[in-house]
């Protein structure tokens, strides 16, 4: 082909670059296009019946409207408070209201074991991320969307929140609490 004298300005293909695959390739090839097959039709079933990305409702909202619906929240609903930010205990079925804002999530929540309720969740600045530990829940809350789900605390402890989402500075305290009690 060519010498290791031989001046060139590119990339030198190999020799025989195309040549047909082997049948232990094409084994291979096979096995991987089926295993990718059976992930993708994973997909939806696992989606549906394996409870790992929670469906629930969405919508816009004015990031100033939610953080007032929050603060009206709060006021209906406080019980204490835990170094300024304000703890409330809202009744079973009802709707909850938790907002990611430079750096914390307000309020924290007290809620009962095995009782529903829709747990909104928005920003007032720049995207959060919102990961309850040791629960594997993970979101991505955006400013101007609500996003609702239908939650079951179905574990009694003292849980936290965490900012997987960098948002400055403060972002490493950006910890919140939810509380469920028997």
């Amino acid at each position: 082909m060519s010498s290791h004298n031989e001046m060139h300005s590119a990339i030198v293909p190999p020799k025989n670059w195309w040549v047909p695959a082997g049948s232990q390739e094409k084994k291979w090839i096979t096995i991987a296009f089926i295993w990718c097959m059976i992930l993708f039709a994973m997909m939806p079933l696992w989606h549906m019946k394996g409870g790992q990305n929670p469906s629930g409702i969405r919508g816009k909202v004015d990031p100033q409207k939610y953080a007032e619906r929050t603060e009206r929240f709060v006021n209906e609903f406080k019980v204490g408070e835990e170094k300024g930010i304000p703890i409330v205990a809202p009744p079973p079925g009802s709707e909850v209201y938790l907002v990611g804002k430079m750096w914390q999530w307000y309020p924290i929540l007290k809620l009962k074991k095995g009782a529903e309720y829709t747990l909104h969740l928005s920003s007032t600045d720049i995207n959060h991320g919102f990961s309850l530990t040791p629960v594997n829940i993970n979101f991505q809350v955006v400013p101007g969307y609500d996003y609702g789900l239908k939650i079951v605390p179905n574990k009694a402890g003292d849980f936290r929140i965490i900012c997987n989402e960098f948002c400055g500075i403060g972002h490493h305290n950006m910890i919140g609490k939810v509380l469920v009690e028997e």
